[in-house]
């Protein structure tokens, strides 16, 4: 008896510490605002905090806000290391996102005018909350603000920070 007892816990044991680590997510939001695609991939260290990778396609700057989206011809890479803060152990809640990413392209804003080098370095932070719906569809929004390190592109907007927002869903596996 206490041979199956200990087999029994051993299995639920095993089985909780096999929780879902993994999860692929897109931007819904900017696909549909903006016609740009952005779509990751997490890995769970723990119950509580990931590390990120997102390919953001046809990004723009700052939402290309007074801009034609059509203008730019950029795309960047995303890392991150999310922080949950929710007290359930299902990495859900608040999330807190400290973020590197590499723009790479160029933007145009007229055939005659001169194409500007976006190639950038952004560091940031991100704020947004995540529901977890039974342990494998994740959605929520989410907001980020960054530092572009680029002289040639802060000289063309203006601006060094820049702005993100996003709705995301998702599937853990």
């Amino acid at each position: 008896m206490k041979k199956t007892i200990f087999v029994l816990l051993a299995c639920c044991g095993m089985l909780h510490a096999q929780t879902n680590k993994h999860e692929i997510k897109w931007n819904v939001l900017n696909t549909i605002t903006l016609a740009s695609v952005e779509v990751g991939y997490e890995y769970f260290l723990d119950k509580s905090q990931s590390v990120g990778v997102e390919l953001l396609l046809n990004d723009s700057f700052n939402m290309s806000w007074n801009r034609q989206a059509k203008d730019f011809k950029t795309n960047s890479i995303q890392l991150s290391y999310n922080f949950y803060t929710g007290k359930s152990d299902d990495a859900s809640g608040l999330v807190i996102t400290p973020i590197a990413k590499f723009r790479f392209g160029t933007y145009q804003e007229t055939d005659s005018s001169v194409e500007v080098d976006m190639d950038s370095f952004i560091l940031g932070i991100g704020m947004g909350y995540k529901w977890n719906m039974s342990d494998k569809f994740t959605f929520g929004p989410y907001g980020m603000i960054g530092r572009n390190f680029s002289e040639e592109v802060r000289e063309t907007f203006d601006n060094p920070v820049e702005f993100n927002v996003g709705f995301g869903v998702g599937y853990r596996f």
